[in-house]
């Protein structure tokens, strides 16, 4: 069917006015960042008279007392061991509760349902338990959180992508001798890998996104850049500094949204996988 030019003018309008709505927060919040103090109090809309860097240069002269930099390799570290852990563990799982249907009646159900309950409700045991085991403020610790967040959506992710893989491949290699473990290295993973990778970038960015957890559990040592953002809202000492508060922000912002519009595809697929069949 052929779309007429006004039709497909009209699709791309309303196209960018859903893009313009939904991303309007982040769209002012960087305006803000190229703005100085004086322009942030006369004119606070979208219009920029006079673009400047300097409230990015104001955070890293803050190193003294808030060290960007040392949160952002906080919140890297923490995010590389949340989305590889959850990797490690769900991919085996999901395989086992897939092709063995280890678990599936119990086990997948229970996981999947933790995610549901809302996460403040384990905010004291674990840090509890963590105080116990010297984890608090480490980014080990804050690693195994973003593990036990991201574990339930990875396993769903990879166990709706494993039961979409034709059997017979499996079964023609186990002819040939390969063992079980194989079979999941040589066989499903490289099938599997555009899955494995959307599941590793959205582990990745609801880890460095995580709030909660690091507000709790961290104090100095390990905090986010999530939490460390915070922080400069008032680090002036006489208010807020909104242009450098917007400047953090855009920069906390800035991996996960780099790392989203690269991988957009892949998460797209993994998201629906499973919902067509036919």
């Amino acid at each position: 069917m052929t779309r007429s030019p006004a039709m497909m003018a009209l699709r791309w309008l309303v196209f960018a006015l859903a893009a313009f709505i939904m991303n309007f927060p982040v769209i002012a919040t960087l305006i803000t960042s190229l703005k100085s103090d004086a322009e942030i109090s006369s004119y606070p809309g979208l219009f920029i008279q006079s673009p400047t860097l300097v409230n990015y240069v104001a955070i890293f002269e803050m190193s003294d007392r808030f060290d960007i930099t040392h949160y952002l390799a906080n919140s890297l570290v923490m995010s590389l061991i949340g989305a590889g852990l959850a990797l490690l563990l769900a991919f085996p799982a999901a395989y086992a509760m897939v092709r063995l249907e280890i678990g599936t009646k119990w086990v997948m159900p229970l996981i999947v349902n933790l995610r549901a309950i809302p996460l403040i409700i384990f905010a004291i045991p674990i840090y509890l338990m963590y105080q116990q085991v010297d984890l608090l403020d480490t980014r080990l610790g804050m690693g195994f959180i973003q593990c036990l967040v991201n574990l339930p959506l990875v396993l769903v992710l990879l166990a709706t992508s494993i039961a979409e893989l034709p059997e017979e491949i499996e079964e023609a290699a186990r002819v040939d001798g390969a063992s079980t473990f194989q079979i999941l290295v040589r066989i499903v993973a490289p099938i599997s890998v555009n899955v494995i990778a959307a599941s590793a970038v959205l582990s990745f960015i609801y880890s460095w996104n995580e709030f909660l957890f690091g507000l709790i559990l961290t104090t100095s040592n390990a905090v986010p850049i999530s939490v460390g953002a915070s922080f400069f809202f008032a680090a002036s000492g006489g208010g807020v500094r909104w242009g450098v508060a917007a400047a953090v922000m855009i920069l906390a912002t800035l991996t996960p949204l780099v790392l989203g519009l690269l991988m957009y595809r892949q998460i797209g697929r993994s998201m629906t996988a499973g919902a067509v069949k036919g």
